[in-house]
């Protein structure tokens, strides 16, 4: 096979950044998984950050989803504003809130969130993670659509989707439920848009770096 099949053994390569990152929370500073839930539709297209801040103000009016579940979308979209494509994601949480109507009816599977308005995969992923399900899949967010291929693992797309299933297919389903996120925090700290080569723990897999020296 190529290399992006059987001919690295991608697990024992990658132990070093399942080791430093591995449980590390996400960046997403949620209290529970009705927060989390919010904080990753709302995180779409827009930055974790601006996602924190807002937080506090709207889980102090809205505390559950029951709460939210009886309010319109006049009195919720003052509180995210801010947020990158607010009108549509006011909308994706207000049925959400309908639908579901208590925090402990949130499903956490892949087709019952995947099933929700504004939940693709890579949402899924990050709630299944963080709330200790078994992995259904690999979080394939835009760092690690950025970094998989700079190491090798998978053949550049920007298709998250796409991105996420050459994972599968390449890495052991035991590492799947942390290796998302390690990629991501490796792509979020060390391997930016301009990458800090010299400080990774990967350099001497990576496809990206071992070319550059020739």
């Amino acid at each position: 096979m190529d290399l992006f099949g059987e001919t690295k053994n991608w697990e024992n390569d990658l132990k070093p950044i399942l080791k430093k990152y591995k449980g590390k929370k996400h960046p997403l500073n949620y209290k529970n998984t009705y927060q989390l839930l919010v904080m990753v539709v709302l995180s779409a297209q827009d930055s974790d950050a601006n996602i924190n801040n807002i937080a506090p103000a709207l889980f102090a009016e809205f505390p559950t989803l029951k709460s939210l579940s009886k309010t319109d979308k006049d009195s919720f979209i003052p509180y995210i504003s801010k947020v990158r494509n607010h009108a549509t994601k006011a909308e994706w949480l207000l049925e959400i809130a309908k639908t579901i109507k208590n925090d402990d009816n949130i499903p956490l599977t892949m087709n019952g969130l995947t099933a929700l308005k504004g939940l693709g995969r890579k949402s899924a992923n990050v709630i299944l993670r963080e709330t200790h399900q078994p992995a259904e899949g690999i979080i394939t967010d835009l760092h690690v659509i950025r970094v998989a291929p700079r190491l090798g693992i998978v053949k550049e797309s920007k298709d998250g989707n796409k991105i996420e299933k050459q994972l599968m297919e390449v890495l052991p389903k035991k590492i799947w439920s942390e290796i998302g996120m390690a990629i991501s925090f490796l792509g979020r700290e060390i391997c930016r848009p301009k990458p800090k080569c010299e400080e990774c723990l990967l350099k001497d897999c990576c496809e990206y770096y071992l070319n550059s020296l020739n």
